[in-house]
């Protein structure tokens, strides 16, 4: 089983010193950024095609930093909404925690009781990285430009570069500058 550090940049919008922040989470996963999206549902295809490669075993941990627990619906097709819904639909041992600052509502909400009955003992939330998180196997990140001031988006970019390929930044260059 691995784990997945799963960082949607929105998170940082209310955040205190952002880029510190990013850096320490980063910092802790010791991972490279095996791959930069801007729709966050392109992340899970992502994972999905690793796991379907055997390039990663099914993940038993997702650590999902995110303004947005993106469990809002329980519709067939993945979206930006509902994602994290289907992957924990898919690994049916895999253990989510939703790292928020503030959070605004809960999955529970937007899920058949049924569903979240078999998934709420799965799905946590707070605002700091629970101390036994096991360590990323694979850091997703997602860019979200819709949903973060631009500037922020270009430090946090720029802050994350470390982590990432040249390759990789060349092209979060060109597409944020």
């Amino acid at each position: 089983m691995s784990s997945i550090l799963d960082i949607d940049l929105d998170y940082f919008n209310l955040i205190n010193n952002p880029e510190q922040e990013l850096s320490k989470l980063l910092t802790w996963g010791d991972c490279q950024i095996a791959f930069v999206v801007d729709k966050h549902h392109k992340a899970y295809a992502r994972w999905k095609d690793k796991v379907n490669s055997e390039t990663l075993t099914q993940p038993s941990h997702i650590l999902h930093v995110d303004e947005h627990h993106d469990m809002m619906s329980q519709h067939k097709k993945p979206n930006i909404a509902n994602f994290l819904f289907h992957a924990m639909q898919e690994w049916k041992s895999c253990s989510v925690f939703w790292m928020v600052d503030t959070p605004i509502d809960t999955p529970g909400m937007w899920l058949d009781d049924d569903v979240w009955a078999s998934l709420k003992n799965r799905f946590n939330l707070g605002a700091a990285r629970p101390k036994d998180w096991p360590k990323p196997n694979l850091v997703s990140l997602c860019t979200s430009p819709e949903f973060i001031d631009r500037t922020l988006l270009q430090n946090l970019l720029k802050t994350a570069k470390e982590f990432m390929t040249k390759r990789q930044w060349s092209n979060v260059e060109k597409k944020y500058g």
